[in-house]
């Protein structure tokens, strides 16, 4: 341990009770560092969603790194019991601490200042020093980088070899000589279209067998406020698309200062034959040439269209750090059980262990 590290401060604080030096402070080390401009790792973000939470169980905190009185780093968390997680786990995409790259402290000092026996993670951005020791393992997450407008964009995926905006475009004027004139929305208030994107996305959960997170109310409390929020530097991004008179395709992004982040999307599954969800993608990337949004962040998860539209690339990890204690103990076991798992040569069976782990990660997030 350094010197410097040894005389970093750890204060923990709610995110609503940040001083407005703090906040400052954070959004600066945001806006120097491009792997941290994701609005998942914005105070507003800690903050809206500590009052979609509120009353409900655990707390909402911050630990803030100072030297002296000068805030040089953030880590938000929700603490239940002796476990701390992300900040509105499992909505939340991105995790870090916020600071600069000269920054460097050892994490179980963050445990201990969070006060539990350890800290999860999920979506923890890989290339971090502080936590790459404790992650278990990493998946992908997909950007579309178009700081060089769309059409720059689309010349670089033509020379990468990938047809999906070519694909894009004949799907499009298939769907408007068949049924009628695509017209796209952006920033849009509607609350029927809202309502209707929260309407379609149960469904498809219901359709997939997957956990429906609106079940949990603070999940709609948060998106409602998000789509509330106009102007500045967050909050979220209604996107629609009509084809004809009828609503095709809806997404609800979170956004940040330059990012766009991919979040709640579905469509109507009569259209499903001509990709509206991938129509309104294009329109959402030829708007972004008029504002100052130069990414959009499609997240994790391997589908084709991620893989097809991404032309940058971001590891996130999941793991655990934890100090010598029962709950360290018990995630250690399952991280263990889930590797051993993984060895075995019969894929139904190696999958297991993680799909309980995530499902109880889900489970715990949304209580």
């Amino acid at each position: 341990m350094t010197e410097r590290e040894r005389a970093l401060l750890i204060d923990v604080v709610r995110p609503n009770a940040l001083s407005d030096a703090d906040i400052a402070a954070w959004l600066a080390i945001q806006a120097a560092d491009p792997s941290l401009d994701s609005p998942f790792l914005s105070p507003a973000w800690a903050q809206a969603v500590e009052r979609a939470q509120a009353g409900r169980r655990g707390a909402i905190q911050v630990a803030v790194l100072r030297e002296g009185a000068k805030p040089v780093g953030f880590l938000p968390a929700r603490v239940i019991g002796a476990v701390a997680m992300p900040v509105g786990a499992p909505m939340c995409d991105y995790q870090g601490l916020v600071a600069g790259p000269e920054v460097r402290i050892e994490p179980k000092r963050l445990v201990e200042a969070l006060g539990v026996q350890r800290l999860d993670f999920s979506h923890m951005l890989a290339d971090q020093p502080t936590f790459a020791g404790h992650a278990r393992g990493a998946v992908t997450s997909y950007v579309i980088d178009v700081a060089g407008g769309y059409g720059s964009y689309e010349a670089q995926r033509r020379e990468a070899g990938s047809g999906v905006l070519k694909d894009i475009d004949k799907r499009r004027r298939k769907v408007e000589r068949e049924v009628g004139p695509v017209r796209f929305q952006a920033l849009a208030s509607c609350r029927t279209a809202f309502d209707t994107l929260l309407d379609w996305k149960r469904k498809q959960y219901l359709a997939t067998g997957q956990t429906v997170i609106f079940d949990a109310p603070w999940t709609v409390d948060l998106l409602r406020e998000l789509h509330r929020v106009e102007g500045g530097d967050f909050g979220g991004a209604l996107f629609s698309l009509h084809i004809g008179d009828q609503l095709a395709a809806i997404q609800f992004h979170l956004r940040g200062a330059r990012t766009l982040h991919a979040w709640i999307i579905a469509h109507d599954e009569q259209f499903e034959r001509y990709s509206p969800g991938l129509i309104l993608f294009q329109e959402i990337l030829r708007w972004m040439d008029d504002t100052p949004f130069t990414a959009l962040d499609l997240g994790a998860g391997d589908y084709r269209f991620k893989q097809q539209l991404a032309n940058l690339h971001r590891p996130v990890a999941h793991g655990f750090v934890g100090r010598p204690s029962p709950a360290s103990l018990v995630r250690g076991a399952q991280y263990g059980v889930r590797a051993a798992a993984e060895r075995l040569p019969w894929p139904q069976v190696s999958v297991l262990p993680a799909k309980a782990m995530r499902r109880l990660d889900l489970w715990r997030g949304l209580r």
